[in-house]
C-alpha cells in the first residue's frame, strides 16, 4: 500500500483523513503544526492527538519529510542544495542569507520545458514536475529554516506550467496553520503562460513576477519562446488592470545582456510599456554559464535604466546577485547537476 504524504497536505485534506475514524479539526490543526512548524518527521512524535490517531496515521500515512542530499556553500554566505524526491527528480535550492532578512529560493520542476536558451535549467531539460510537498520541503527542511522571512519561486521550473502544485504551496506557505509566512513575502516567478498568469491572480495574494528579457516582440520570442503562443503585452496589460492591492506586488524581470536589451531604445520602448502603471521594475545582471558567450550590461549602464525608469514614473531596483560562484543565481540553476 503507497501510504499519503503528509507533508503537502492542507489541513481540509488532513481533517477528511482523520474524520471518518471520529477525530476532530484540533487534532487535524496539532498534525499540521507538527509538520509545517516543527518539522516533524516522526508521527510517533506529534503532540497533542492521541495514540490510537498516532497509530492510525503510521499505517496508513508516512510525514513526506525529507531532506537535500547535497549543498554547496558560496563566498557571500548563500547556499544551493540538492534534493531527490522519492522518485528520483533531482531539483536545486537556494538559502539567501542577508541582514534581517532570509529568503528560500524554490523549484517547482525538476529541469524546464520553456526552452529559453540562456538558462542552465532550460538546457537540463524538462524532468517533472514537483508536487507540492516537494515545494514545501525545500522551505522547511533545510538548515536555518526557522530564520526564513522570504520565499520566491525563482529555481528550476516554470510555476505556471506546474500551476495547481504552486498555488497549493502558496497555500500552505501562506495560512495559519502552515508556515503562516505574509503573502506579501512570497514571490511567484513566470516567462508568462496567460492562462496561468490569469488563474494565479484571481487565486492567490502573492506576489507575481514575470521574465520581460525585451519590450519587442520579435526580439523576445528568440529567447522566450513561449512569446509565440502568449504575447506578453497581453499579459503586461492584464497586470495594469488588475486591481491593485496593498498586500501584492506586480513586477517585471529584465535580465540585461550587454549589447542585446540595453540601448536606449529599449529603455524608450520599457517607458511607453509601462506608462501610467504601477508594475515595479527588477534589472537583473545576465550570469554567463557554459552553454554561451554573453555577458552582462556593465553596472554603470543598469544605474543609467533604472535613473531613467524612476525619473519618468516607474518604480525600479537593481538586484544583486548572490552565489554565483556555486552556480545559485539567476538562470544558473542546474548548471551543476
Amino acid at each position: 500500500m503507497i501510504r499519503k504524504k503528509l507533508c503537502g497536505l492542507t489541513v481540509d485534506e488532513i481533517m477528511s483523513l482523520i474524520e471518518p475514524s471520529g477525530f476532530s479539526v484540533s487534532h487535524a490543526l496539532s498534525i499540521s503544526y507538527s509538520i509545517y512548524k516543527e518539522r516533524s518527521g516522526e508521527i510517533s512524535q506529534i503532540a497533542k492527538i492521541p495514540k490510537k490517531l498516532k497509530e492510525e496515521l503510521s499505517a496508513k500515512t508516512c510525514s513526506g519529510i525529507y531532506y537535500p542530499v547535497a549543498s554547496q556553500v558560496s563566498v557571500d554566505k548563500t547556499v544551493k542544495y540538492m534534493f531527490r524526491s522519492e522518485n528520483g527528480l533531482e531539483y536545486e535550492t537556494v538559502y539567501i542569507p542577508e541582514n534581517k532578512r532570509t529568503t528560500v529560493c524554490v523549484s517547482v520542476q525538476s529541469g524546464c520545458r520553456m526552452g529559453c536558451p540562456f538558462c542552465a535549467t532550460g538546457n537540463y531539460g524538462f524532468h517533472g514536475n514537483l508536487t507540492a510537498g516537494d515545494i514545501v520541503n525545500q522551505v522547511i527542511n533545510i538548515p536555518g529554516a526557522e530564520k526564513v522571512t522570504h520565499v520566491v519561486f525563482m529555481g528550476m521550473g516554470e510555476p505556471m506550467d506546474n500551476l495547481e502544485n504552486v498555488l497549493k504551496a502558496c497555500r500552505i506557505i501562506t495560512s495559519e496553520w502552515g508556515l503562516a509566512l505574509s503573502s506579501r513575502n512570497v514571490t511567484v516567478s513566470t516567462v508568462g503562460i496567460t492562462p496561468g498568469v490569469e488563474k494565479f491572480l484571481l487565486s492567490s495574494e502573492c506576489n507575481l513576477t514575470v521574465s520581460l528579457h525585451s519590450p519587442f516582440p520579435e526580439e523576445r520570442k528568440l529567447v522566450i519562446p513561449i512569446e509565440n503562443r502568449y504575447p506578453v503585452i497581453g499579459i503586461v496589460d492584464m497586470m495594469k488592470n488588475f486591481p491593485a492591492g496593498k498586500r501584492r506586488r506586480l513586477s517585471l524581470a529584465y535580465v540585461m545582456i550587454n549589447g542585446m536589451n540595453d540601448s536606449d531604445s529599449h529603455l524608450e520602448a520599457l517607458k511607453v510599456l509601462l506608462k501610467g502603471s504601477k508594475i515595479r521594475v527588477n534589472l537583473i545582471p545576465f550570469h554567463t554559464n557554459n552553454n554561451n558567450t554573453y555577458t552582462s550590461s556593465s553596472n554603470e549602464r543598469m544605474q543609467y535604466f533604472k535613473h531613467n525608469l524612476v525619473v519618468s514614473g516607474i518604480s525600479a531596483s537593481i538586484r544583486k546577485s548572490r552565489g554565483t560562484d556555486i552556480s545559485a543565481a539567476c538562470g544558473l540553476l542546474a548548471s551543476s547537476l
